[in-house]
């Protein structure tokens, strides 16, 4: 039997809304296919096996340094998104596989000390997570090579941010999905690091959406799938896009921005601050690879901040601050 007839005829049993990897508008570079996985299976084993991913392990999700093995990092968050995605596109015979490849490549690009970070970087220069995403996926990888990923990957990759538009429709399950994740996971590490209590989570959301962490993200998956069924957009349904914003809107004004986990993000800005300003004076310290790379001084400041790791960037900053002891 054709293995090939195989691995792609799945496909046909997918919703005429799925995107199919036989469609796929390709690759930046054409290679030839592969007889047992199909395109999006393809960068999806890419991006699992890059640098990039294994760093997200420690990288700061919401909480910088948090004591205790138990709260998300990005690299926890990435696969909560992705098993979320899934669900949703299993359920709507959607592309599985490129909603994996989306989900897990989607937050590569942030830097130390999550959003904290990437507002450091962003006050010298242009500078968007989803962006520096992409950029890792085409440019940074492979040793300047990239991963030549399809372009549907990329897509999803780029515009998985709530302000963008997907051309696909798993890269909407992916955006989605990393709302429903972010959300539920940080409502948790909160409740988790005695921040919030349950009940400080108003009436309408443990009522209408659920009172446990498991009740809630069951609603929001339930109710995207419900209400996308055999429909050509999908969208969570008007009430529970109204949850998902208004406890995001909670999150920020009880835990983003005014817990006591956030108190040491000033020193996380300026740490940051301080790295891009001492590299883009000493550009000569960069690595090789980025110096010999086609693009400007602030971009290559930025990729290198970017690729580090919480530990990484704080035991840069103390080679660089901190004099080390000589003996006679």
């Amino acid at each position: 039997m054709d293995i090939d007839l195989i691995t792609y005829k799945l496909e046909e049993f997918l919703s005429p809304y799925a995107t199919k990897s036989s469609e796929t508008k390709g690759r930046l570079v054409p290679i030839p296919k592969c007889p047992v996985r199909t395109d999006f299976q393809r960068d999806r084993d890419r991006i699992l096996h890059c640098k990039s991913f294994r760093r997200l392990k420690h990288k700061t999700q919401v909480f910088l340094s948090p004591e205790g093995d138990h709260y998300r990092t990005r690299l926890t968050h990435t696969l909560e998104v992705s098993q979320i995605a899934r669900t949703i596109a299993r359920a709507l015979r959607m592309n599985e596989d490129l909603c994996e490849a989306i989900a897990l490549g989607h937050d590569l690009g942030h830097t130390p000390y999550g959003h904290a970070g990437e507002r450091a970087l962003n006050s010298f220069t242009h500078f968007k997570h989803n962006e520096q995403s992409l950029r890792i996926v085409d440019k940074l990888e492979n040793g300047g090579m990239g991963m030549n990923l399809c372009f549907e990957v990329r897509d999803g990759i780029l515009n998985h941010p709530s302000s963008c538009h997907p051309c696909t429709n798993e890269g909407v399950i992916v955006s989605w999905s990393d709302r429903i994740a972010y959300i539920n996971h940080d409502l948790d590490d909160a409740i988790h690091g005695g921040i919030l209590k349950n009940s400080d989570i108003p009436d309408i959301y443990l009522q209408r959406v659920g009172a446990t962490h498991g009740e809630r993200i069951n609603s929001m998956i339930l109710d995207i799938i419900n209400h996308s069924f055999g429909k050509k957009e999908i969208s969570p349904s008007d009430e529970f896009i109204g949850y998902i914003n208004g406890l995001r809107e909670f999150l920020f004004d009880k835990v983003y921005f005014k817990s006591k986990a956030k108190e040491e993000e000033n020193k996380a800005v300026d740490m940051i601050k301080f790295l891009y300003e001492y590299y883009f004076k000493h550009s000569d310290e960069l690595p090789k690879n980025l110096l010999d790379m086609d693009s400007s001084l602030e971009q290559k400041v930025c990729d290198f901040i970017a690729g580090m790791s919480d530990r990484y960037a704080v035991m840069v900053y103390e080679n660089i601050t901190i004099p080390t002891s000589w003996g006679l």
